[in-house]
């Protein structure tokens, strides 16, 4: 005989409820990336839109970026800790493989001992927390879940590499998600492209240092050891981001039933600002939305740019709580994740 399983009992909706946000303290301008490439303030402005990024300091690590932000997405929710049912985190550059982060970071929060784990995805791994979450709380296996993306990518920064050495910033987003009377999270659009990871990538494995000889050690051409850092190809990111993702941007809004017009703010991933301005112009978006351009002073965080994005629009008056927005991040896999959202 087969045993009935009982179904789980959820709520209908979720939505975010809560914001918070975390930028390291030091501001790191155009000037200081120059004393190790070959380049100017100018050609960066240009390639990219930053003008200044963040750094991480010694004890601005992970956990404590994640716990800060964590902790202003809590209050501002209006719930305590204790209440958290789940914690995501979405990173690739927390360096211990093991026990996830988000353990620690659920139990420094005081939030008891809720599901805690982390995710690896990219640029998109605030998006894809996010659809996990909502997924939680609908299904009813948790009712409040904390969704953080965070990243030091300082530390898997090149600063001689005249391709990437200007790109990353540091610095931890954070939302809090709760249950729903009306959709205020639609449906998500997200996917891989495997054929192509290796446009974005760790130039070195970890397991590269598993060597029972020094003179095994990976080095460049100096002799010097070489740390895994990020690396990228450039134009083929760039042509995939823009064409590409706005066509998956296309498709959230239609699976949650809004129109370009429909819109009070766009929320892409902070990757390039020529890349935000192609997209704009592919959805046609109206004068009205609100573009979210963070990358010129935060520069690119991957999981928490959106996160951090979301905040600062919020923070200035930019955006306002009750609009709806689209959201899409998309990055190393390649992977991508877009939905529509209504803004705490």
């Amino acid at each position: 005989m087969t045993a009935k399983i009982t179904p789980s009992k959820g709520a209908t909706y979720a939505r975010i409820i809560g914001v918070g946000g975390y930028r390291p303290v030091r501001v790191v301008p155009n000037e200081v990336i120059l004393e190790n490439i070959d380049s100017s303030d100018e050609w960066i402005r240009s390639r990219s839109g930053i003008a200044s990024r963040h750094w991480a300091g010694p004890e601005e690590t992970v956990a404590e970026m994640s716990i800060e932000a964590g902790g202003k997405a809590i209050a501002d929710a209006g719930i305590s800790a204790d209440e958290i049912d789940a914690v995501v985190v979405a990173t690739v550059s927390h360096f211990k493989q093991t026990p996830a982060v988000a353990t620690e970071i659920a139990h420094r929060l005081g939030t008891g001992r809720p599901a805690a784990f982390d995710i690896s995805a990219g640029c998109a791994g605030f998006t894809y927390g996010l659809t996990l979450g909502k997924g939680m709380i609908t299904d009813g296996t948790a009712k409040y879940v904390l969704v953080i993306g965070v990243e030091r990518l300082s530390d898997l920064t090149d600063k001689k590499d005249r391709a990437t050495a200007f790109l990353f910033g540091d610095g931890a987003g954070a939302v809090v998600l709760g249950p729903s009377d009306v959709p205020a999270i639609g449906p998500t659009v997200w996917g891989s492209e495997g054929d192509k990871s290796g446009t974005i990538t760790q130039t070195v494995p970890w397991d590269a240092f598993r060597v029972d000889d020094v003179a095994k050690l990976p080095v460049d051409e100096n002799g010097a050891v070489v740390f895994p850092a990020l690396t990228q190809e450039g134009q083929a990111v760039f042509r995939w981001a823009v064409y590409e993702m706005a066509r998956v941007a296309q498709e959230a809004l239609d699976a949650a039933g809004v129109s370009a017009a429909d819109l009070d703010a766009f929320i892409p991933h902070q990757a390039n600002m020529r890349i935000i301005d192609s997209m704009i112009k592919a959805l046609k978006l109206p004068e009205h939305v609100a573009v979210a351009r963070d990358i010129e002073t935060t520069g690119n965080t991957s999981a928490a740019s959106i996160p951090l994005a979301m905040e600062r629009l919020l923070a200035t008056g930019a955006a306002k709580s009750g609009d709806t927005a689209l959201v899409i991040g998309f990055g190393a896999g390649l992977v991508y994740a877009a939905t529509v959202v209504t803004l705490p």
